[in-house]
């Protein structure tokens, strides 16, 4: 029987952090962000983490302790992240206030969207920046370019 070129019980895309700390950061993601940790930790023998996997949701996020030397810095490492990692969850206000609560930093507050999201913007411990956003409203189109306009001029 062929083995299927994408495991049955993953996405074809997935986010693998790399993260200056692991252990603890799975525990911010976990209690201010929602996350389930999904099968076990594979570690080294010093006892940083080789490989994990939090479901946030539907949605599988990889990570490890961030090696710099082997390839796999942490946005520390490299001046910061260009990515943002976008998340939805039911009450965006307590899980942003978790979050700022157990060490993150806002970098945008909490606000509604011209677009129908309600979401803030924040930076965990680890350098990693996280839009988290509950939908509030379904804009239709024409009046979400009305908005978009109206918020930042231009045709």
């Amino acid at each position: 029987m062929p083995v299927p070129p994408v495991p049955a019980d993953y996405p074809r895309v997935a986010p693998h952090l790399a993260v200056d700390g692991a252990a603890a950061a799975i525990d911010f993601y976990v209690s201010a962000l929602g996350a389930r940790p999904r099968g076990g930790r594979m570690t080294l023998p010093d006892g940083r983490i080789a490989h994990a996997e939090l479901m946030f949701g539907d949605a599988l996020v990889m990570l490890a302790d961030a090696d710099a030397g082997s390839g796999f810095p942490g946005p520390d490492d490299v001046g910061g992240t260009p990515v943002t990692l976008h998340l939805y969850v039911e009450d965006v206000d307590a899980v942003f206030a978790a979050a700022i609560e157990a060490g993150a930093r806002r970098l945008a507050p909490v606000a509604t969207r011209f677009y129908g999201d309600r979401s803030g913007l924040l930076r965990d411990p680890w350098g990693h920046r996280w839009n988290v956003a509950t939908h509030v409203e379904d804009v239709p189109e024409a009046e979400m370019d009305r908005r978009r306009r109206e918020q930042f001029g231009g045709a």
